[in-house]
């Protein structure tokens, strides 16, 4: 049996087997859910390495279980919040996320697969988790909103819309997929003496955003009773939200972190975790 599909991208109209689990535009080549609804519920703890990237799907299913999956409700169509909900928080639910894909399309160190991780990022939230559309910001350079193009401005922006208001039982989430880099550390307060940063599509023209205004912004205003978990899809983000402590996954075993400075790096009662795609000192492509 055959369904009408409609890209979300390029608005192309093709056919695709209902019994196909993942399908692929035949024009712009992004990949599409199959939103065909399904009797059984979804796996719990179950590989989520064909829907996202294996690297994040295998870490992803370590943490899972803090982020309470639910009934899978079906799959809608992407919908742009009215005002990109920044000046809607009101309406919120308790449930919110930030999902950001940066390409550098312009540019030679141009990145591929990064706007459909955050789309595929954005379907798992909803089929397994219960977030909704109206309570997602999602930033790539094809959104036809100036206020969701990734630049250094609106991914701050879109970070204290985040975190704004919390209280207790919120689950937040901020998703990126990008570039990392590192840059010297002027504060005293990075054990390995330089600072990580997420990059931009302006980067070169703003600038970074390192990872102790991520922490700033994010981190530290968590209440309690508030749940942050940060998924970083970049080159040397083992540290980026600046926590004291992180798991060493080789000793299996976790580790301080805290600032040789003494400056705090705490929440405000709250809980974060993040999930990265490597350490401090690598790049994405020395992990498996």
């Amino acid at each position: 049996m055959e369904i009408k599909i409609i890209c979300h991208r390029c608005k192309q109209k093709f056919s695709a087997s209902t019994t196909t689990e993942i399908i692929i535009c035949p024009q712009c080549r992004t990949v599409i859910p199959n939103r065909t609804p399904r009797k059984q519920s979804p796996p719990s703890g179950g590989d989520y390495g064909s829907s996202i990237p294996s690297l994040i799907g295998n870490l992803l299913k370590k943490l899972c279980h803090a982020l309470k999956p639910a009934t899978a409700p079906g799959l809608s169509s992407f919908v742009y919040p009215k005002s990109c909900g920044l000046d809607n928080v009101g309406a919120l639910g308790n449930k919110r996320a930030v999902l950001c894909g940066v390409s550098y399309k312009k540019w030679k160190y141009k990145l591929k697969g990064t706007i459909n991780d955050v789309f595929n990022m954005r379907d798992l939230l909803i089929r397994y988790y219960e977030y909704r559309d109206e309570n997602m910001l999602i930033l790539t350079e094809e959104q036809p909103d100036a206020r969701l193009i990734p630049t250094k401005a609106n991914i701050e922006s879109s970070l204290k819309w985040l975190v704004k208001d919390c209280r207790s039982g919120d689950s937040l989430v901020f998703y990126y997929s990008g570039h990392g880099l590192r840059q010297p550390d002027f504060e005293g307060d990075e054990i390995d003496g330089f600072d990580e940063t997420i990059c931009p599509v302006d980067f070169l023209k703003e600038g970074m955003i390192v990872d102790n205004d991520i922490y700033a912004t994010i981190v530290q205003p968590l209440t309690e009773g508030v749940r942050l978990h940060a998924i970083v899809d970049a080159c040397h983000s083992g540290t980026i939200l600046d926590l004291e402590h992180y798991y060493d996954n080789n000793e299996q075993q976790w580790k301080d972190n805290k600032p040789p400075s003494g400056a705090r790096k705490q929440t405000s009662g709250g809980k974060a975790y993040c999930i990265s795609a490597c350490e401090d000192d690598q790049v994405a492509a020395d992990t498996t």
